[in-house]
C-alpha cells in the first residue's frame, strides 16, 4: 500500500495518506477539504546501518583515479 503526500488547496495543510485504491476520496484531516494536490516525494531504502548514512555499493570498483578504470585492473 503506497503512502502519498498531499497538500490541501483550501488550508495549505501538508499530510500523508495510505491509498488503498485510486477511486478512494482523499480529504484533508484539518479542514476536510477535497481539493488536494499530490506532492512529489523521495523514497527511503533500508541500508542496514543505524546512523542513516547511505549504503555504499559492494565490489571492487572504487571509482575515480584518472586512468581507464580507476586502478582496479592494473593498467596504470
Amino acid at each position: 500500500m503506497p503512502i502519498y503526500e498531499y497538500i490541501c488547496e483550501d488550508c495549505q495543510t501538508h499530510f500523508e495518506k495510505i491509498v488503498l485504491n485510486k477511486a478512494q476520496e482523499i480529504a484533508c484531516p484539518k479542514c476536510a477539504g477535497k481539493k488536494n494536490t499530490l506532492q512529489l516525494s523521495v523514497f527511503s531504502a533500508a541500508n542496514g546501518s543505524s546512523n542513516g548514512a547511505a549504503a555504499k555499493p559492494s565490489g571492487g570498483f572504487s571509482g575515480g583515479g584518472g586512468n581507464c578504470c580507476g586502478g582496479g585492473c592494473g593498467c596504470n
